[in-house]
């Protein structure tokens, strides 16, 4: 069974940054798809960013040239370096892995709270 586990969250004021990290454990397909996602109250869960096990990268409109999203192969590991935070970036933001089409596995998430 695959595992993902993210840190990182917490409370930081409006300009500051976070860095998220995920986890990544069990059996999982060598040509993958990690990434982060998030979901504010009373939202749908939304993509932020996610990175191919390839290195290529892809980022919602909203946080483009604020958050930088990396991955580790070898630690099966991904960050999420987050910038310039705004009160709107504030949700759970939660892991993602998928391959082969239809594996596809969750962490539990972890709180993003900035304040203005």
């Amino acid at each position: 069974q695959v595992q993902l586990v993210e840190s990182g969250g917490g409370l930081v004021q409006a300009g500051g940054s976070l860095r998220l990290t995920c986890v990544a454990s069990g059996r999982i397909g060598n040509f993958n798809i990690m990434g982060w996602y998030r979901q504010a109250p009373g939202k749908q869960r939304e993509v932020v960013a996610t990175i191919t096990s390839g290195g290529i990268t892809s980022y919602a409109d909203s946080v483009k040239g604020r958050f930088t999203c990396s991955r580790d192969n070898a630690k099966s590991t991904v960050h999420l370096q987050m910038n310039s935070l705004k009160p709107e970036d504030t949700a759970v933001y939660y892991c993602n892995i998928k391959w082969g089409g239809s594996m596809n596995f969750w962490g539990k998430g972890t709180l993003v709270t900035v304040s203005s």
